[in-house]
């Protein structure tokens, strides 16, 4: 039986890779089918296919739902409000005429947008303004690209949104998430710094011409381009600090964000408006990573069935490797299989296959934890089927691919980094 699942996974990573039927409706089909070949009921309060599966595991996931969403909030404001704009366009007057210290600068912006929310609309924010701003100054278009990502997976371990996906996901508290989090965050951030450099220089500056616009005074200019205020610049911070500093919960972190934005770019009487008028934006953009959570958490409740861990238990435990080194050095050279929607993409069926993890007791969960966070530094950057990844090379004018041959590997060190720090806190 358990030979009989992983060919149905293996089918349902065909058909995600061939994009035949889009991610979350292939997760749910998996979800069902491996049930069923478990043998679990069809219907029944427990282990059953309608109650476990499709009621319960449909909702396993609903802490992360409602962070991405107001995650989403919070970028689409940052976004209507001009802050994220204004951060970078800062960052870029401060920098002049020097490519790597402008890439710099929008690297940074790019890790606030990506603590706030992932995937592509935290590429856009930092993307919009601070990728012809790169360009504009010399740094090549591909490298434009991979800066704006490399900051979305340095900020990724501080997103309060990963946060409570890999709480759910592995079933550990966000404290320990948080912890964990925390150290992986020096490996992204020295990893990222050095594409920026060796990158910036490595492919040298390529000018390219600009005008000069006439002088306005700053009340104009900023009516102009809509320019947030300086104290409004702290929104993206604000989260962050009360999650980290003064340990407060995600939802009302995100909350106090939302609040502070508003309330420090928007006239009293337009309020209302502009909240309402971001939040509807914001389900536009929250709607895809939801469906995916909603299948992610059906397959993790089949696969937790105990019929599908008897199953799968002895197969997983025959090939995962044992010891510290060799997890280190056997899911290093496995890192490629979390691109192209891979089967250890811990956003489609590496979740599935997490779960199996934990649930057969094969790794301690905060091995666990550690192995998808590390997935998950490499995916949000260099895979090209990812939004933020198809975007950013878009609109630099360069192909995805080109993208990934740039990034990869860097994101590959930052995976083993996180491995070896995972090894070392969990395994040793």
């Amino acid at each position: 039986m358990g030979i009989a699942i992983v060919g149905v996974m293996a089918i349902g990573v065909a058909l995600m890779l061939t994009r035949k039927i889009p991610t979350a409706f292939a997760l749910g089909l998996l979800a069902v089918v491996i049930a069923a070949l478990s043998g679990a009921s069809l219907m029944g309060k427990e282990n059953s296919i309608t109650g476990s599966v499709l009621q319960t595991g449909s909702a396993m996931l609903a802490a992360t739902m409602i962070a991405v969403l107001l995650g989403s909030w919070l970028g689409t404001l940052m976004e209507d409000t001009g802050i994220a704009a204004t951060l970078v366009r800062k960052i870029v007057e401060f920098g002049g005429e020097r490519p790597a210290v402008v890439a710099l600068g929008v690297y940074a912006v790019a890790i606030l947008c990506g603590s706030i929310t992932g995937s592509a609309p935290a590429a856009m924010l930092a993307g919009v303004v601070g990728i012809p701003a790169m360009i504009a100054v010399g740094v090549a278009p591909v490298v434009a690209g991979g800066t704006v990502l490399m900051g979305l997976a340095t900020g990724l371990p501080l997103e309060l949104i990963g946060w409570q996906f890999l709480s759910d996901a592995v079933d550990l508290p966000i404290e320990q998430v948080r912890e964990f989090q925390l150290k992986v965050f020096p490996i992204a951030l020295v990893v990222g710094v050095a594409y920026v450099l060796i990158e910036t220089r490595r492919t040298g500056a390529r000018h390219a011409w600009a005008v000069r616009a006439p002088r306005r005074s700053r009340a104009a200019a900023r009516e102009r381009r809509g320019d947030a205020p300086w104290y409004a610049l702290l929104t993206p911070l604000l989260p962050i600090v009360l999650a980290l500093g003064l340990e407060v919960p995600i939802v009302p972190s995100l909350l106090v964000g939302l609040v502070y934005g508003l309330l420090t770019t928007t006239r009293p009487g337009k309020l209302g408006e502009r909240a309402l008028r971001s939040l509807y934006r914001a389900f536009d953009v929250a709607a895809p990573p939801i469906v995916l959570f909603i299948a992610i958490g059906m397959l993790l409740s089949a696969v937790k069935l105990p019929g599908a861990v008897s199953a799968l238990q002895p197969l997983i435990s025959a090939v995962s490797p044992s010891g510290a080194v060799w997890f280190v050095l056997v899911f290093a050279v496995l890192v490629p299989l979390c691109l192209y929607r891979g089967p250890l993409n811990v956003y489609g069926l590496g979740a599935g296959v997490a779960g199996v993890l934990v649930s057969g007791g094969i790794y301690p969960a905060p091995a666990v934890l550690g192995l998808m966070s590390s997935y998950g530094q490499v995916l949000c950057v260099s895979d090209p089927t990812s939004t933020q990844t198809v975007w950013s090379a878009q609109y630099a004018g360069v192909r995805p691919e080109k993208v990934m041959q740039s990034t990869l590997p860097y994101t590959w060190v930052m995976a083993v980094g996180g491995l070896v720090l995972t090894a070392v806190l969990f395994l040793a």
